[in-house]
């Protein structure tokens, strides 16, 4: 089969297109042949600083294709070994592409208990654009902040995969939705999603903004920036949420610790999800019919240029990446 392959850590250039051979199965395992794979951030972490995988590597941790088994079209759960508890992962959590040969190849094996129906309504290439952004922002949302309806939600960073998915699964439960983004181009993009309004992080005062357009803060923030979670708190009305799933904006914040207790606040962690969250994301989806926004699609010999336009962050929506016929 045909299957990208780093033999290098480094820049997009060290993807290489290659033929290896087939996957062989293992005890509990099954061969999807992919229809497509989508693109996340942490694809382009590990293959440039490695992050503990061994070389040579196959990554992507999304995925959509055909049971070479009984010819059933699924969709690829990415988390391996989560573990018991939904609270948490356990501690032999891992991600498929990591320790595993991942999905930009023409077919992988993973765990049966890691595929899902493919929800009917959706092209080979939105199946493959849910798996770790979708679940990512549903179990920010659901599962750790309990976004209800008639709440407001503020995402941030409007136009990648996870924000995206956000103002989409918190406006079909019935929330109101606010964006921030430094491009107004995305925040227009995002309004057809069910965003109601949009916020310039780039300028001053844009806190003050959001808490003066909604009448005294917002219930839930989802942040994945990480740096600015002093400013995500100022967001917040008294009781308020935040669930924090990246540091795109850097790994370390400083927080106003008296504001914290003062506003009665809640800061969660939140990161992927488990096998009942992953369910439960794609029953949403089909129950509204959610169609994820695609902004690029690639046949697999130009994974480099896919990569290179994740890179750019100019993306809205999901990169994708698919056989070549």
């Amino acid at each position: 089969m045909k299957a990208a392959v780093v033999h290098a850590w480094g820049g997009p250039d060290v993807l290489t297109v290659e033929t290896v051979p087939d996957p062989v199965p293992g005890p509990g395992e099954v061969v999807v042949r992919l229809r497509a794979a989508s693109l996340n951030w942490h694809d382009a972490i590990v293959r440039s600083s490695g992050r503990g995988a061994e070389l040579p590597s196959i990554l992507g941790m999304d995925g959509a294709g055909v049971r070479e088994d009984t010819g059933e079209e699924v969709v690829v759960y990415p988390c391996l070994d989560w573990g018991p508890s939904r609270v948490a992962s356990g501690p032999g959590f891992s991600i498929l592409g990591d320790r595993t040969d991942g999905t930009y190849a023409e077919a992988v094996a993973v765990p049966e208990a890691n595929l899902v129906a493919k929800p009917e309504h959706l092209s080979w290439e939105e199946a493959a654009a849910l798996p770790c952004a979708a679940l990512t922002a549903y179990r920010a949302l659901f599962t750790r902040a309990g976004v209800q309806a008639g709440e407001t939600v503020l995402v941030l960073g409007a136009g990648s995969g996870v924000s995206t998915y956000a103002v989409t699964f918190a406006a079909a439960a019935g929330a109101t939705v606010l964006v921030t983004s430094s491009s107004t181009a995305k925040i227009d993009a995002v309004r057809a999603l069910g965003a109601h309004e949009g916020f310039l992080y780039t300028e001053d005062g844009w806190t003050e903004k959001v808490v003066a357009a909604t009448g005294g803060g917002v219930d839930v923030i989802v942040d994945g920036a990480g740096a600015t979670l002093g400013d995500s708190l100022a967001c917040l009305k008294p009781g308020g949420r935040v669930a924090v799933f990246g540091a795109s904006a850097g790994p370390t914040a400083t927080v106003q610790i008296p504001a914290l207790y003062f506003g009665q606040f809640s800061i969660l962690g939140t990161t992927l999800g488990s096998p009942e969250d992953f369910r439960d994301m794609l029953g949403l989806v089909a129950e509204h019919r959610v169609r994820p926004v695609l902004d690029s699609t690639y046949p697999l010999s130009d994974i480099v240029t896919a990569h290179t336009h994740l890179e750019a962050r100019r993306h809205v929506g999901k990169l994708v990446v698919v056989p070549d016929e």
